[in-house]
């Protein structure tokens, strides 16, 4: 593995620890530019979007079940993409994977 290869690793990496490490990420990816950072910072970046959101609008309408099921899908879908980010796989989480990658092209 080269030098470059792992610093977009470690860029990959780092998007993963919430929504301050995806912002990070973007920075980090900057110069130079590296695909398979792109690609994991887009997923972690979605994931943390969407999570806010959701717990943003569950704050307003109260269940406990909902909140288990947005963690439970939450620590799921990101230790699916961190695990992948770990061993250098480009696999988008599980359905909503490839809408991140489109909604999100202006990480670059």
């Amino acid at each position: 593995m080269t030098d470059l290869e792992k610093e977009g690793k470690t860029t990959a990496i780092v998007a993963y620890f919430t929504l301050v490490g995806a912002v990070i990420a973007i920075f980090m990816n900057i110069e130079p530019k590296d695909e398979f950072a792109r690609f994991h910072t887009r997923q972690a970046f979605g994931l943390h979007i969407m999570f806010l959101g959701f717990a943003l609008f569950l704050s307003y309408a109260f269940s406990p079940y909902a909140w288990y099921g947005l963690y439970a899908l939450y620590i799921v879908l990101w230790g699916y993409g961190f695990i992948g980010a770990l061993t250098n796989k480009k696999q988008s989480v599980p359905v909503l994977g490839a809408f991140f990658q489109k909604w999100f092209t202006f990480i670059q």
